[in-house]
């Protein structure tokens, strides 16, 4: 923009015989100054630097420009701020507020962030190395290959090591949530195929989420016609083996619908200790069993009786065994007649023991808070289906940066448990009410500050999660200095100039 572009003043209508008039003379002003806190709370604790540590670089080192930290913190926090894309990175790549959460002086104009290119080439694992042999010569071909899987793999890994390590203490359980869910795409991606249940073209990754803080512990990309099952067992194992390094004799809880369920999944769950409660599809032998129990007559009776209130019954059958399996096992039936007098009959299969119903209704229900309310939030608010490169694995790393995003939101609503409207707070509402705040950027050799509005709306939020986060960081911090879990010994100081060490360690 010219200087007289700068200086030109725009008149626009009347309020009140007052002309409204923009311009441009303002200073460096920012729109997303409420992301602030969370990026405070990513630097103290290294997250996103140690996540970055695990991803492989094919990159010639001398040439590079942004490094890998910088440019997974960029996009990861575009992607916090409502800025999901690669191209995005055109417009923000001399904002002051992204330059400071990266760490570059917002002050340098002569260094500027990623562009959309550097970015999209960093998740293909480009490199211009042997560039002028034929392509089936290039051997670098598979060392990018295998930087593309090592990535994907390394940051599952991280979720489940970053989950542990943010824990201030050590749970009773752990509950883990499967869930394939849908990711529709609109191009030329590879693998990408017409799903006839979904009725459009898309992929359909897995997802692993801690089934009472809604924490991401992996996140698998799969082809658009995958069966839901597809690598669950694998996916599983990954977590449960990642978790017990750390914590060796943890109870783990397993649940899922009835995509994730099969002989296979059981006898894992079984071998391994764990307790799980699946979705179970009906069948013509299940339904002979229910009439010949007369289960739906007699919770037909109890409604006409209860007033044609609404009604559920549940029963147990223990020794129900399919034809494929080597082993009987328990069948929860839940039998519900609606005000209506429409009959729902539900099914799960389950190991563990107690009453039907508190294992139908307080375990395997829940699974309406999670795993279906990270899924909105990472569908809705963070716009994880916008896989939009051409390469399959571009896209499962793109994925994973969505994940790390709301894994960075969870530990911020944690450390705002004691906060009413921030506790609950979905990402969406926090990105309206607290992200986008405008403010003026001051900076001196010492001191970079922001300026907001003493009349913004999302004053005392933003007061209260920067006071809240501080104190989670403390608290963490004191947490790791116990265990001794940071790289280096010596002082706060010395330790604030290097990583943690997230390595798996037993925790006793």
């Amino acid at each position: 923009m010219g200087e007289s572009e700068c200086t030109r003043q725009l008149e626009l209508f009347e309020v009140d015989r007052q002309r409204v008039t923009v311009s441009f003379d303002g200073g460096s002003v920012v729109s997303d100054a409420g992301l602030l806190p969370i990026a405070q709370l990513d630097r103290e604790l290294g997250i996103l630097a140690e996540a970055a540590r695990r991803l492989p670089d094919p990159r010639s080192q001398r040439m590079v420009t942004h490094s890998t930290e910088d440019i997974l913190r960029q996009q990861v926090f575009q992607i916090l701020g409502g800025y999901p894309d690669g191209n995005d990175a055109q417009l923000l790549r001399d904002d002051p507020l992204f330059k400071t959460i990266v760490g570059v002086d917002p002050r340098n104009e002569d260094q500027p962030l990623a562009c959309g290119s550097t970015l999209n080439r960093f998740w293909h694992a480009f490199t211009r190395r042997e560039s002028e042999k034929p392509l089936k010569d290039r051997e670098v071909l598979f060392e990018v290959r295998d930087a593309q899987i090592e990535r994907i793999n390394g940051l599952n890994d991280f979720l489940i090591d970053a989950y542990v390590r943010t824990r201030t203490t050590r749970p009773a359980h752990v509950i883990i949530d499967l869930d394939p869910t849908d990711d529709p795409t609109h191009g030329q991606q590879q693998l990408t195929f017409w799903h006839g249940h979904y009725r459009q073209q898309q992929y359909f990754p897995m997802m692993l989420f801690e089934g009472v803080t809604g924490m991401p512990l992996g996140a698998w990309l799969r082809s658009g016609t995958a069966h839901a099952g597809t690598g669950a067992v694998d996916m599983l194992r990954t977590v449960v083996g990642r978790l017990r390094q750390h914590w060796p004799d943890i109870t783990i809880f397993v649940r899922g619908d009835n995509g994730v369920a099969s002989p296979a999944m059981y006898e894992y769950c079984e071998a391994e200790g764990l307790m799980y409660t699946f979705g179970y599809a009906t069948n013509t032998r299940l339904k002979q069993l229910v009439a010949d129990r007369e289960l739906e007559a007699h919770a037909r009776l109890l409604w006409w009786m209860t007033g044609r209130q609404e009604l559920q019954r549940f029963h147990v059958l223990e020794d129900y065994q399919a034809d494929s399996w080597d082993r009987p096992r328990r069948i929860v039936i839940k039998m519900e007649i609606t005000k209506t007098g429409g009959t729902n009959i539900r099914y799960v299969i389950t190991n563990m023991s107690g009453e039907p119903g508190g294992i139908y209704r307080g375990f395997y229900t829940q699974r309406g808070r999670v795993p279906e309310r990270p899924l909105g939030e990472l569908k809705n608010g963070l716009d994880m289906d916008r896989l939009s490169s051409h390469r399959f694995l571009a896209n499962g790393q793109k994925l994973l940066l969505h994940v790390l995003a709301y894994l960075l939101y969870v530990l911020f609503r944690e450390a705002n448990a004691k906060t009413p409207e921030l506790k609950t707070m979905e990402v969406g509402t926090a990105r309206t009410r607290l992200f986008k705040a405008g403010a003026l950027l001051k900076a001196t050799n010492r001191r970079i500050w922001f300026e907001v509005a003493s009349h913004w709306p999302g004053r005392n939020l933003l007061i209260a999660a920067v006071d809240a986060v501080q104190e989670q960081i403390r608290k963490i911090r004191r947490l790791w200095d116990a265990m001794n879990l940071w790289v280096l010994p010596g002082s706060r100081e010395a330790r604030d100039r290097h990583r943690i060490d997230f390595a798996p360690l037993p925790l006793k």
